[in-house]
């Protein structure tokens, strides 16, 4: 009957530092999403860019940040996320994301999230929804949906040109001894 008592004592001990590092974990994850939404904040209020914020942590410390530039930069492709991962990219001298986290203001628009799936990091978090960022006009429901329809029913004009050329740069990359897989 002690040694019951001892295994059920021990079982208790476990889940309560299971818990314990349960809630420690969830702290840090709201404290590194609170920086995301704080760059967002900041972004707007300074007037840089769109209501947009990320951060990419490794090893528990945010290595790099990112907010959204587009009107700053006239590039359509400087999101916040996009931002953070080059960011991460250069810090940690890879192209690849492994090990990491990726906490945004926002659910991804399909750029974004496939930049993200590039970049494979072990983890994503995101405050605001795709639909919280439909109700003021940034609405990626479109670009979502054309991905969906044939090439030929796409809203963007779409031809396939020179593909028997455009395959001998694939033909080199196979057989390539230089080429870094990713």
């Amino acid at each position: 009957m002690e040694e019951l008592g001892e295994a059920c004592l021990c079982r208790i001990e476990g889940a309560r530092s299971y818990i314990c590092s349960m809630n420690t974990a969830m702290n840090d994850a709201e404290t590194f999403m609170r920086e995301a939404i704080k760059l967002s904040i900041d972004n707007v209020e300074q007037g840089r860019g769109g209501p947009f914020g990320a951060v990419v942590v490794k090893d528990g410390k945010i290595i790099a940040r990112g907010v959204n530039s587009v009107t700053a930069t006239n590039d359509p492709t400087a999101h916040a996320e996009v931002i953070a991962i080059r960011n991460a990219c250069q810090a940690l001298n890879t192209f690849q994301l492994t090990g990491c986290e990726i906490f945004t203001s926002c659910e991804p628009c399909p750029m974004c999230l496939g930049a993200i799936y590039w970049a494979r990091p072990d983890k994503l978090y995101y405050a605001n929804s795709k639909e919280d960022a439909a109700a003021i006009s940034f609405d990626d429901l479109d670009i979502y949906e054309e991905l969906e329809k044939p090439i030929e029913e796409r809203k963007l004009f779409t031809r396939q040109l020179l593909r028997e050329e455009g395959l001998e740069a694939f033909r080199k990359w196979a057989e390539s001894t230089k080429k870094v897989g990713y």
